[in-house]
């Protein structure tokens, strides 16, 4: 069982940063593949970034490549992501979410663990 807690949203102006951070708690293992995905008013959730906890591989949506970076602290168990040049289309609530085993994958059905989410605004 993981328990996964996000932090760090909140309400930015187009151009601007946030860094939001997921605490994983519970049994985490060196195998594990973290990710966040968000999910927009009268949209389907969809996948932005993953990490892998062992290797720091990652990988990211196309739309994100180049202002989003993830990272992560394997001593503190928390995953990051590093959001910068936000535009309002990434408005959204960003979850945080385990996949059990390798490799990084991009679909919802394949991560166990979800955290409760945290919303971020971008105005224009």
């Amino acid at each position: 069982q993981v328990q996964l807690v996000e932090s760090g949203g909140g309400l930015v102006q187009a151009g601007g940063s946030l860094r939001l951070s997921c605490a994983a708690s519970g049994r985490v293992l060196s195998s594990y593949v973290m990710g966040w995905f968000r999910q927009a008013p009268g949209k389907e959730r969809e996948f932005v970034a993953a990490i892998t906890w062992s290797g720091g591989d990652t990988y990211y949506r196309d739309s994100v490549k180049g202002r989003f970076t993830i990272s992560r602290d394997n001593a503190k168990n928390t995953v990051y992501l590093q959001m910068n040049s936000l535009k309002p289309e990434d408005t959204a609530v960003y979850y945080c979410a385990t996949r059990i085993v390798p490799p990084i994958a991009t679909m919802t059905y394949e991560y166990r663990y979800w955290g409760q989410g945290t919303q971020v605004t971008v105005s224009s």
